[in-house]
């Protein structure tokens, strides 16, 4: 059988670009090596979540009588069963992806499949478990790995794979990158009472988020008892003891446990892209804005273009590809990519950034307000306080926005339209918030 599309890789966008081929009526097959649902629903995304929800619960137990609520007793967190209710979760979506790729007739493929090369009829050849396959249409969705750097004596280290079936608590844990996956396990294991330390060789966490709010989050856990190093290089592992350089002068930071966050890498070993010649990005793949490699019938989405290593990315990715295979006008757009730290308080940030304007030289200006001025913010946070941030060009035009304070995840939507369709203060007056919500902080920001 020849398919139209053939897609390596079950993650976000794979799974995503599956389905939505099947949908339109494509012969598809999709292979995948390990897991459906990639990093992202089995050792990232969906997993932290779960986690984090549970620490965030525990943390509002402990600040409840700032509510009126009194609980006799201290709540303690079971670590063996919020890992369980983790791996519950995954078991679950992981067969409603299933049952969706299925609904939409695509062949599921478990194995690791490599491109053998172009055949006389211009299909790819691909082999898998000493199977072969054709098709019309290739698209490489195969993700990212995480990075371990060559540290002297670091032998026994995890990466977010272990941190997540971790089920006993440490007494001390040294988180190395303090990136959002580094700090999102800070604040996890923060709650739980462990003593973090991270340490970041940047002069600031979050890497490319808004600086001033990265600032503020690293102070409000600064009191919560984590323990930041910045600008700081890791130099060797002594057993449990982290040896780090500062400022030129060595310290000692002691640690049962070590968290590799150093950041991630595009899967594309093994693949047989060798047969192709295809343009890299870096130590991803290029593509243009239809996901089409420099061979016009290979498509790539996801981390292994190593530009935007997200999942909401890699999805939309996933989607444009196949509209364009179908032969739907589409293409991708990276304006209003949001990020989210998903700590206690949220951390959210779309579009541009003051550091990006100011180093391209760009005019623009900054509309910033407490997130106190939101009733409903004041009414459900007694914890601490927040900002709204939005940016705008010199014609009003709304370019970005950065939030730090609950629920910033879900507000910033509203922010990334606004940014996607361009939309100036003017315009965006007119769109009516329902009272009271902390959305409407956004409308407060810009004084409308």
């Amino acid at each position: 059988m020849i398919y139209d599309v053939a897609i390596i890789g079950g993650g976000p966008a794979g799974y995503t670009a599956a389905e939505k081929a099947g949908e339109k009526g494509l012969k598809v097959v999709l292979f995948e090596q390990t897991a459906l649902g990639g990093v992202c629903l089995n050792e990232g995304c969906i997993p932290t979540k779960t986690l984090l929800y549970s620490a965030k619960i525990l943390d509002n137990t402990a600040s409840s009588e700032k509510y009126g609520i009194k609980i006799d007793g201290q709540a303690t967190a079971d670590l063996a069963k919020i890992v369980a209710r983790k791996t519950k979760i995954i078991r679950k979506l992981t067969a409603g992806i299933k049952q969706k790729l299925a609904a939409a007739e695509v062949s599921i493929v478990n194995g690791k499949a490599t491109l053998e090369g172009e055949n006389a009829d211009k299909t790819i050849s691909i082999s898998c478990d000493g199977e072969r396959y054709s098709s019309r249409k290739v698209l490489l969705c195969t993700g990212s790995e995480a990075i371990v750097p060559p540290i002297k004596g670091l032998d026994e280290y995890w990466t977010a794979r272990e941190a997540l079936n971790n089920k006993e608590v440490p007494q001390s844990l040294a988180i190395i990158g303090g990136g959002v996956i580094g700090i999102e396990f800070a604040s996890f294991f923060n709650s739980l009472g462990v003593k973090v330390t991270v340490i970041e060789m940047l002069p600031e966490i979050l890497g490319n988020m808004d600086k001033e709010l990265s600032a503020l989050l690293r102070s409000e856990y600064t009191k919560k008892g984590i323990e930041f190093y910045l600008s700081s290089k890791v130099v060797e592992i002594r057993g449990q003891q982290v040896v780090i350089e500062v400022e030129g002068e060595e310290c000692i930071v002691d640690a049962e446990k070590i968290l590799l966050s150093t950041g991630r890498r595009p899967v594309t070993e093994g693949l047989g892209l060798e047969a192709f010649n295809l343009e890299r990005f870096g130590r991803g793949l290029n593509v243009n804005e239809y996901m089409q490699t420099t061979h016009p019938s290979i498509y790539a989405c996801g981390d292994v273009t190593g530009f935007s290593l997200l999942a909401h990315t890699a999805v939309r990715e996933g989607e444009v590809a196949i509209n364009h295979i179908a032969g739907k006008e589409d293409a991708m757009s990276y304006k209003a990519i949001p990020g989210v730290v998903y700590t206690n308080p949220e951390f959210a940030g779309v579009g541009k950034t003051e550091e990006e304007l100011t180093e391209k030289g760009i005019a623009y200006e900054v509309h910033k307000l407490p997130m106190a001025f939101s009733g409903r913010f004041v009414a459900e946070n007694e914890m601490g306080n927040g900002i709204c941030k939005i940016l705008t060009n010199t014609s009003g035009t709304i370019i970005g926005c950065h939030m730090l304070g609950n629920p910033s995840s879900e507000l910033i939507v509203i922010a990334g339209i606004a940014v996607e369709k361009e939309y100036t203060i003017e315009e965006f007056s007119k769109i009516v918030f329902p009272h009271p919500t902390v959305g409407e902080i956004i409308h407060e920001a810009l004084g409308v």
